[in-house]
């Protein structure tokens, strides 16, 4: 996320730390969720009645409800306790367990995962009042949406962090246009970073994403030793007004299903339905 990335610089990797010793490990998927192949994309609202936050908070492990206790302020609590009870709720879904017995992992960079061999991928991330989450077999994704702003130092950020030819694509739009284009540009990345996971160790102007309106999503080079542009999927989001997303993979497309975005509330009762 942008707020991430512009502050202070991550502490070294640490090892894996498991959520808690008590829960039960799960790794087999009811794999009829899924289609061939499948990606599969929820977003929830991070609002909530306060029967439903504390169904939330009930969901997350000890180390997460002590995270959650870390906030200082009431909505940033409350957002944490929704997204990451939204992210526990919907593995339940797909495993066909209680959320509060799943077994996740941060791996080096934070990134979560569950502990065992599930094939399972899934990735996060949350932005204003929106959760946006990710889930396939068998490949590794990241996900990435950002509320739509206005932002004083655009410029300045994308000399900062974007590839020579991003900077001068976005300078050649019209200031109206820029806004929009910077948040293309920096989410395609960011979801590239995270489908990797390794997190702020790749420099974000060694690889470069399309950016200009109309064009479809897509990287135009990678370098290092993550394979070539082709070998990836990059696929464009804009899962409400006023948010843009993007989903990054090194697969050929995968077919991509998007529920609508819900309010908290609805998640476990939509489900329950399903």
């Amino acid at each position: 996320m942008l707020k991430l990335l512009l502050g202070p610089k991550r502490p070294p990797r640490a090892k894996p730390q498991v959520a808690d010793a008590d829960e039960v490990a799960i790794v087999k998927p009811d794999q009829s969720r899924f289609g061939p192949r499948e990606v599969q994309i929820w977003g929830i609202w991070l609002t909530a009645s306060d029967a439903a936050l504390a169904y939330y908070r009930s969901t997350l492990s000890l180390h997460e409800s002590q995270n959650a206790e870390k906030f200082r302020f009431p909505k940033l609590k409350r957002c944490y306790t929704l997204s990451r009870g939204g992210l526990r709720i919907l593995l339940a879904h797909y495993l066909g367990c209680p959320p509060n017995v799943i077994r996740l992992i941060n791996g080096p960079n934070g990134k979560p995962e569950l502990r065992d061999s599930s094939p399972i991928r899934f990735n996060v991330s949350h932005s204003g009042q929106m959760a946006l989450y990710a889930f396939t077999l068998g490949c590794e994704l990241g996900i990435d949406v950002e509320e739509l702003r206005e932002l004083d130092d655009l410029e300045s950020i994308a000399l900062r962090f974007f590839s020579t030819g991003e900077v001068s694509e976005l300078l050649s739009l019209n200031p109206e246009e820029r806004g929009f284009a910077f948040f293309r540009c920096w989410t395609r990345k960011e979801a590239y970073v995270k489908a990797i996971g390794d997190g702020l160790a790749i420099p974000l102007n060694r690889f470069r994403v399309t950016l200009l309106p109309g064009a479809p999503a897509r990287f135009v080079q990678i370098d290092g030793e993550m394979g070539t542009a082709s070998d990836w999927t990059l696929q464009h989001l804009e899962p409400a007004p006023g948010y843009v997303g993007a989903l990054a993979y090194q697969d050929s497309q995968r077919p991509t299903t998007i529920h609508p975005t819900v309010r908290a509330d609805k998640l476990p009762e939509i489900l329950h339905a399903r």
